[in-house]
């Protein structure tokens, strides 16, 4: 019997659980202490984010919010390793991503707390970016539009889709891959493997030994990385995003990671995950690893993490201040964005919901 075809998913991790280096060639990138303390810098700023953040919803400052907590290296590591140019269509998660592309975080809470002037970012490159998408997997879909734009304009562009593990089972992830496949689009869809799909686990959402795998059907490089690891996920995204940009097509990472937290602040985890699953996750989770590896380095000791920890709080505070001190929009606001010309019904409840505002003051 002939074989039609073979493929095999590669692993990729530098630093283990404990900090410590599984190989010796480390990107270039990684060799810079420098740069790789802003990245920790920048890991722990996304930690603070995301207490803050749960903290605003327990006092009833903030709607449902979706923690990021386990996910740090992911997420980070996704976006230092873009150009200001590339195109960013995340889910509703991937703050450490944004920040670096310059999502404030008073943006954030305005999205949660119903305000659509959040999703209109002031910063470049965050500007050019995606909303973010609560729809599961509709965000690959408009990915995969921009990477087809990019390749039809000729631009040295890349398009970057995030998912969740369940997220990778929807037809829209699949459609996204597959027409990157099909015509060679400089898309990177980057599969976050949490392990939980609110409370479905990963074991029973496929039976593939592997999530990366299912951009082989769609003709993608695909490959598994510790996504606890920063300098693993960087790299992979580094390579990835090259591939693309020189015409050799697209890629599916999947970032094994784990989620610390609940799903959303309206979701209890307890009630179908044990707790030394969750003790295990955290005796692999991101801040650890390489808090040890850079001061093993001798480029990062106690002082600096609290000196930072206390400039972290004094930002969150500007933010959420700058958060809270925002003047809500008229109520007119929820139809003069929807349609160019106000259809004949739409001008009538517009014009109800201004008498009423009136005369409630």
């Amino acid at each position: 019997m002939s074989i039609a075809a073979k493929f095999e998913i590669e692993y990729l991790q530098y630093l283990d659980a404990e900090g410590k280096q599984v190989r010796d060639d480390l990107p270039a990138f990684a060799q810079d202490l420098d740069h790789m303390v802003e990245l920790y810098k920048l890991m722990m700023s996304t930690r603070v984010f995301d207490a803050k953040s749960v903290a605003l919803q327990r006092t009833g400052k903030l709607g449902t919010y979706a923690s990021c907590l386990g996910h740090e290296a992911a997420h980070v590591g996704i976006g230092s390793a873009m150009r200001p140019e590339d195109v960013l269509a995340p889910s509703y998660r991937e703050y450490g991503a944004q920040l670096y592309r310059g999502v404030q975080p008073r943006e954030v809470y305005m999205y949660w707390g119903g305000d659509e002037r959040g999703n209109d970012y002031r910063k470049e490159p965050a500007r050019h970016d995606f909303a973010w998408s609560v729809p599961i997997a509709t965000q690959c879909l408009h990915a995969a539009g921009s990477a087809l734009a990019f390749k039809i304009r000729g631009e040295k562009r890349v398009a970057v889709c995030t998912i969740g593990d369940g997220g990778s089972s929807k037809g829209d992830f699949y459609g996204a891959i597959n027409i990157a496949g099909a015509q060679n689009l400089p898309l990177v869809a980057v599969i976050v493997n949490n392990q939980w799909a609110i409370s479905v686990p990963r074991k029973i959402q496929s039976g593939a030994p592997t999530l990366a795998q299912k951009g082989i059907a769609a003709g993608l490089f695909s490959i598994q990385v510790d996504g606890n690891d920063i300098i693993a996920v960087r790299k992979a995204m580094e390579d990835a995003l090259e591939r693309a940009r020189s015409g050799q097509g697209g890629s599916v990472l999947e970032l094994v990671t784990y989620r610390l937290g609940d799903h959303t602040t309206a979701d209890d985890a307890r009630r179908y995950r044990g707790e030394q699953e969750v003790k295990d996750a955290w005796a692999r989770e991101p801040m650890k690893r390489l808090k040890h590896w850079l001061v093993a380095k001798g480029a990062w000791d106690e002082q600096k993490e609290e000196a930072w920890k206390a400039e972290c709080d004094d930002w969150m505070d500007d933010e959420v201040n700058a958060y809270l001190e925002t003047k809500t929009q008229p109520v007119t606001a929820m139809f003069d964005y929807t349609f160019a010309e106000l259809p004949a019904d739409l001008a009538r409840q517009r014009d109800l919901a201004l008498s009423l505002e009136h005369k409630a003051h």
